[in-house]
C-alpha cells in the first residue's frame, strides 16, 4: 500500500523522503498528511462486511493495486476525492488533530452505513 501511495505522490509532485529518526513518517508534513488521508480513504472505501485478510493477502492486494484497472482507478479516485472533500472542511490550523477528527467522523459515518445495511438485511 505504501509503494502505491509513494508512486501516486511522486506523480503528483510530492517529496516522499522518509524521516531518519522515524522511518514510518515522511520528512515533509504535507506528504505525511496525504499519507494519513490515503490510509483513511482506503479504510473508508472498504465495506464492513469484508472478512479479515492475512498479511500475504494484503501484500498481494498492494501489488495488484499497482496494476489496477481503469474501473478500479475511477472508484479509488472517487473515494479519495470524497475523503479529500471531508478534509477540505477541516480547519487547516488544527494540524494532525484536525485530520484525526475527520478520520473519526468518516469512521462513524461508515459504521452508521454498515449498521443501516445490517438492519435492512435482518428486517
Amino acid at each position: 500500500m505504501r509503494t502505491a501511495f509513494e508512486a501516486w505522490a511522486q506523480r503528483d509532485g510530492h517529496i516522499v523522503r522518509r524521516r531518519e529518526d522515524k522511518p514510518d513518517e515522511y520528512l515533509i508534513f504535507e506528504t505525511q498528511r496525504r499519507w494519513v488521508i490515503w490510509q483513511a480513504a482506503l479504510t473508508h472505501g472498504k465495506t464492513a462486511a469484508k472478512p479479515r485478510v492475512s498479511a500475504a493477502e494484503k501484500a498481494a492486494k498492494a501489488q495488484r493495486a499497482l496494476e489496477m484497472s481503469s474501473d478500479e482507478a475511477i472508484v479509488r479516485n472517487k473515494v479519495l476525492n470524497e475523503v479529500l472533500d471531508a478534509f477540505g472542511g477541516a480547519d487547516g490550523a488544527a494540524g494532525m488533530e484536525g485530520i484525526l477528527k475527520v478520520i473519526q467522523g468518516l469512521k462513524m459515518k461508515q459504521k452508521a452505513l454498515a449498521d443501516d445495511k445490517s438492519e435492512d438485511s435482518t428486517a
